[in-house]
This record gives C-alpha cells, sequence and structure tokens, in this order.
C-alpha cells in the first residue's frame, strides 16, 4: 500500500466513518419501513470491511474476514466508486459538499487499495 500522511489517514478513517454511520441509519430506516434492504445492507457491510482494513493497514488492528468477503467487499467498493464520482461532478465548486465527496472517494480508493494488498500476502 502507498504511504500517505497521516493527515489523509485521519481524514479517510473519518468520511468511512461517516459513511458506515449513513449507511446504518439508511439500513434501520429502511427496515422500519419494510423496505427491500439489500443493496444498503451490502454497502454498509463492504464499508466495515474497508475500514476495518485500512485500521489494520495503519494502526495493526485485527482483521479477520476470509478472501470471499475481502473479495466481495472489494468489487462492491468499486461499484460503487463511479455513482460517488457523479455526485462529485454535480457538486458546486468550492463547496464543502465537494470536499466531503472528495474524501470518501479517497478513502474509498486507499479502503480497495488496502483490501488488494492484503489478498496479496
Amino acid at each position: 500500500m502507498k504511504t500517505v500522511s497521516k493527515e489523509i489517514q485521519t481524514l479517510s478513517i473519518k468520511s468511512l466513518q461517516s459513511t458506515l454511520r449513513k449507511l446504518e441509519n439508511a439500513y434501520k430506516s429502511m427496515t422500519e419501513n419494510n423496505s427491500n434492504t439489500t443493496l444498503v445492507e451490502k454497502r454498509r457491510d463492504a464499508v466495515k470491511v474497508g475500514f476495518d482494513c485500512l485500521e489494520n493497514a495503519w494502526h495493526g488492528t485485527k482483521f479477520l474476514y476470509d478472501e470471499g468477503t475481502i473479495l466481495s467487499a472489494k468489487q462492491i467498493l468499486q461499484d460503487l466508486l463511479p455513482s460517488i464520482q457523479k455526485q462529485y461532478e454535480k457538486a458546486k465548486e468550492g463547496s464543502a459538499q465537494k470536499t466531503i465527496i472528495e474524501r470518501r472517494i479517497r478513502a474509498i480508493d486507499l479502503a480497495i487499495e488496502a483490501l488488494e494488498d492484503y489478498i496479496q500476502k
């Protein structure tokens, strides 16, 4: 995994935590409304695996996922990027929203890279 500054590490971890919270809230809300939660559940779980992998790479925390889970999470995160990039393109230049989306893209890219590195070990 490429070396990134402590600042980028911190911002990426915070971004994934925020994304995870949003997905958990969406899952809870959709469950209460008896909506189909499959997509949100898959994304939530994939972000959690990516988050845990970055924590492992940068802070040496435990990372206890099997290869199938890791590969699935990596694919889901890769599939998520195009929609986030579309949001980025629509966001107003210099806006806080654009900055948040920029950080989210970077965090997901780093999580994908960490998952790839973990698989290759």
